[in-house]
């Protein structure tokens, strides 16, 4: 199987807007990070979206990605939802509904979010999606299997997902130790680090993924969900312990 990062930004993406900073004005691409977003694609060569923000269709484009079998959504917040619009030439393509798999809560924001895809008269154009919802519990689809991970988002719960020994995890900043246990002997982590410093309500920092590692012990660890306050990505990524590394939108991991 492999994964793509199609985005590792936070919800402002880097480079922020107005910003003048040494990571928004660096010429390095590794630099520049699109809202987080992976692609997943399995031996069968089918493709499971996690996550589709506002840069969904650039994200496609840039990485040559022409096909989504199906959609896991981690949350409801915008950077993490609200380019589902954007599906409509893959739906126009195949004929068919996207399937989306969430909790029930993110169902429901969908259906508010989006309620022209699921009129009963849609108008012509209207994307339309197969709403799936899930537990925290196993399942499978595109004979893979799937596994959630109930993480704390500030108050709200965030599904983290794992495939065989890899784990991607965005927007936590609380994991309980049952979750937990299910991180433990992976190949790969993947876990949101917004900064180096400064405790954040709903994000886990550079200290807290240290320790996480530490704990986990997985085989390596990569960072994602990044802000332009963790520093330039071949300065940083220098410094952290070995095993731990900074994604960087369009890097790829066979796992």
């Amino acid at each position: 199987m492999k994964l793509k990062f199609l985005g590792t930004g936070t919800s402002q993406g880097v480079p922020v807007i107005g910003c003048s900073c040494e990571v928004c004005t660096s010429s390095n691409p590794k630099d520049s990070r699109l809202r987080s977003s992976v692609m997943v694609t399995t031996d069968e060569d089918k493709k499971i979206l996690i996550d589709c923000g506002p840069d969904f269709r650039q994200q496609m484009l840039t990485h040559k990605e022409d096909h989504v079998d199906i959609a896991l959504l981690t949350h409801e917040h915008n950077d993490h939802v609200i380019g589902l619009d954007d599906m409509r030439p893959l739906i126009f393509k195949t004929g068919k509904d996207i399937p989306l798999y969430c909790s029930s809560r993110v169902a429901d924001e969908v259906k508010n979010r989006f309620p022209y895809a699921f009129a009963d008269e849609k108008y012509p154009g209207a994307p339309a999606f197969e709403l799936h919802e899930i537990e925290n519990k196993p399942f499978t689809v595109v004979d893979t299997e799937i596994t959630p991970i109930e993480v704390i988002h500030f108050k709200i719960p965030v599904f983290g997902y794992k495939f065989k020994k890899l784990a991607y995890i965005t927007d936590a900043g609380f994991i309980s130790e049952a979750e937990k246990d299910k991180l433990k002997g992976l190949d790969i982590l993947i876990l949101n680090c917004i900064r180096k410093s400064d405790p954040h309500p709903a994000h886990f920092i550079l200290p807290d993924v240290i320790k996480l590692f530490e704990e986990l012990k997985p085989e390596k660890l990569f960072l994602t969900h990044i802000s332009h306050h963790l520093g330039l990505h071949d300065v940083e990524d220098k410094l952290l312990p070995s095993g731990m590394h900074l994604a960087y939108d369009g890097l790829e991991i066979i796992f």
